[in-house]
């Protein structure tokens, strides 16, 4: 691995392409090492997870929206097609429209994998556009499982060391832009393309891909789903046009009216982005970590403290009287974007969206001490958020910035990077509650972390009330064999819903 220093540059400067950082991760796309057994283990979990979470959203609005726009377009000609989620494989939709609604319904719970770094980023959004381009051409080129580990893993580890490089919220660019660049790499590798076209794919991957992060502030609104799979089915499109020979704005990042010039830290900006050398397996996806609860990445530590304070001290925590205020002692990030440091009066509204309070630490710290639990439909219902005794003890929890947590925050060293903290819990009475936490109980690093057996059960869970049982283990039965799947396999890496559950939403109407 190596720092790759990124800058803006002066037209009279001509930086070569083989300088730019849209090559270097070309040249990481169509570099052919192998992916080592790790990590495509690794992959084969969170292809499970990806599939648990978008079962589990199946009948949610987004969901149903992006699912009929996408079944509203034709299979294009040059493939077979690619599946949608809860609807039978023999009905098939062109790639971009398949990504489109399949990463809507993988996003829309945001209860998948996350990589937090100098950017937030949850790099299984990789996965829809990768599987959908490999299922349209899997007879068409031959294309196996093992091509799609390979794509997967490229996907990865493009994101996760952009993330790891460059900051896009700092300047209010919403994290997506690092998912068209790193998707566009992936199917790249897939398709076993040369680094000129996925260096024209990246570059578009990224241009069209770039908007701000008010979809995550205030009143959050379902775009949050749906912006991940906007930049995967963008990415299909630039890998097509790339393919067609068309070209994308040169140099992307570092022209003086490129990406940092403009979007980021300026003419006098600069970077180190890591880049694996040529010949080194591509092992990020190891560095990133899933959810075991449906909530914003940095309330899953919190969610695990306040179910261990729960057990702890029932009678003191039940009761909102008795407790005078409750303050985290957290990460930048956590203050400011989902703590009180936000300044959104939304993230204390009983009446907010669900897309608000997953993001609010505030009301998810008070449910899950109340309740000892968390769940992804249940702890946001409408009822529980309105309960005069969440409300009551909601209002006294503020979150405050520590400098040590931040730094944990942002550190590279994968044994410190935290994403926790610590709470002190004043009593009526003068006394103290303190107790604090690294990660979550999920975490590689943390008291259970997540195993193969785990992601089947987390699908078993979130499968279970819309897919029949026997799909299930057929799902799980192609999944898990994955890296050993034929071409006319590759299409059955979807699911079927249980009869009666997409029928029982109705489909709103469109223009298409």
């Amino acid at each position: 691995m190596h720092q790759h220093r990124v800058r803006t540059h002066r037209s009279d400067e001509n930086l070569a392409r083989e300088g730019q950082l849209a090559w270097k991760l070309a040249e990481v796309a169509t570099d052919p090492v192998e992916v080592d057994a790790e990590v495509t283990e690794m992959i084969v979990n969170r292809v499970i997870d990806n599939a648990s979470v978008a079962a589990a959203s199946l009948v949610r609005g987004p969901i149903v929206s992006a699912r009929g726009q996408a079944l509203s377009h034709p299979v294009s000609i040059g493939g077979e097609g690619a599946t949608v989620f809860g609807v039978d494989s023999a009905r098939r939709t062109s790639p971009e429209w398949a990504a489109w609604a399949n990463g809507v319904a993988v996003r829309e719970l945001d209860y998948h994998d996350t990589f937090l770094a100098a950017e937030y980023s949850h790099p299984g959004d990789n996965i829809p556009p990768i599987l959908a381009v490999a299922q349209h051409l899997a007879s068409v080129r031959g294309l196996t499982g093992h091509d799609v580990v390979r794509g997967i893993a490229t996907g990865y580890e493009v994101q996760i060391d952009l993330v790891k490089g460059i900051s896009l919220h700092k300047h209010k660019i919403d994290h997506v832009a690092h998912l068209g660049p790193s998707a566009a790499a992936g199917i790249g590798t897939l398709l076993g393309l040369d680094t000129e076209t996925i260096f024209q794919a990246i570059g578009q991957g990224l241009h069209t891909t770039t908007a701000t992060r008010q979809s995550r502030k205030g009143e959050i609104s379902t775009w949050k789903a749906h912006a991940p799979a906007f930049a995967g089915k963008m990415a299909v499109e630039a890998v097509d046009r790339a393919m067609r020979g068309q070209t994308s704005p040169v140099p992307i990042y570092e022209g003086e009216d490129g990406v940092i010039a403009w979007l980021l830290d300026g003419p006098d900006g600069s970077y180190e982005v890591p880049v694996p050398d040529a010949g080194e397996a591509k092992r990020a996806i190891l560095d990133s970590y899933t959810k075991e609860h449906s909530a914003e990445y940095q309330a899953q530590a919190w969610i695990d403290l306040a179910r261990r304070l729960h057990e702890a001290y029932p009678l003191i925590l039940d009761d909102p009287d008795r407790i005078e205020s409750i303050v985290l002692h957290t990460s930048h990030h956590t203050h400011y974007v989902i703590g009180s440091g936000a300044n959104d009066p939304q993230k204390y509204d009983p009446s907010a969206s669900r897309e608000t309070l997953d993001h609010s630490i505030p009301y998810i710290f008070t449910v899950a001490l109340q309740d000892g639990s968390w769940h992804h439909v249940d702890s946001y219902t409408p009822e529980r958020a309105n309960r005069p005794d969440t409300v009551a003890l909601w209002n006294k929890v503020t979150t405050r910035e520590d400098e040590e947590w931040t730094r944990r925050y942002h550190s590279l060293d994968i044994s410190e990077k935290a994403f926790g903290g610590r709470v002190v819990i004043t009593l009526a009475d003068g006394g103290e509650i303190v107790d604090e936490i690294a990660v979550a109980d999920a975490h590689p690093l943390g008291a259970r972390p997540f195993a193969r057996a785990d992601y089947v059960q987390k699908f078993r869970t979130l499968a279970g009330p819309v897919l029949e049982p026997a799909e299930i283990e057929r799902f799980l039965s192609v999944a898990e064999r994955l890296p050993d799947l034929a071409p006319h396999e590759l299409g059955g890496l979807t699911f079927v819903a249980a009869p009666g559950v997409l029928t029982s939403v109705e489909t709103p109407k469109g223009l298409f």
